[in-house]
């Protein structure tokens, strides 16, 4: 019985796992997008998202321990200078999954894995659907738009 036992080991030994998902992690942070199977990039996302958290603190301690895991250095620097920078303020939830359907030759279910504030086309639907809310109720506002305008009246009299 495999009671308590989450993690997926995607069909290969614990040293090639973790390897993988170390060079798919870093392909993320360069490209900041990549095509893989669901199931990578489910894994990948409980392997990235920590060391994302950790690069909002640029401390020695941090980057040593993001780079004992990912293991190449420009990864780790962008990591830290570029996206580290552009994620500071989320709370968490740093990378999105997106499905693509099935592959072509063996029928496995596909996915892209982005960060998420690198993706244009989100990010500019959510600022372009910043407008302001109208109540249907007759609130504050049509009272107080109308001694403004009798004040206009009186002043030009």
């Amino acid at each position: 019985m495999r009671h308590g036992k989450k993690v997926n080991h995607l069909g290969r030994q614990t040293a090639h796992r973790k390897a993988m998902l170390a060079n798919m992690a870093c392909s993320l942070i360069q490209h900041k997008r990549i095509n893989t199977t669901v199931a990578k990039a489910k894994a990948l996302k409980q392997f990235v998202e920590p060391m994302i958290t950790k690069s909002k603190s640029d401390t020695t301690h941090n980057r040593r321990i993001v780079f004992s895991r990912l293991r190449q250095k420009e990864a780790v620097t962008e990591l830290f200078r570029d996206v580290a920078a552009k994620i500071g303020d989320r709370p968490g939830g740093y990378t999105r999954i997106i499905k693509l359907g099935n592959r072509l030759g063996d029928n496995a279910d596909m996915a892209m894995i982005e960060l998420v504030d690198y993706n244009e086309i989100y990010n500019a639907d959510k600022a372009a659907k910043k407008t302001t809310r109208r109540s249907r109720r007759g609130g504050s506002k049509p009272a107080a738009a109308a001694p403004v305008e009798t004040k206009a009246t009186n002043e030009e009299e």
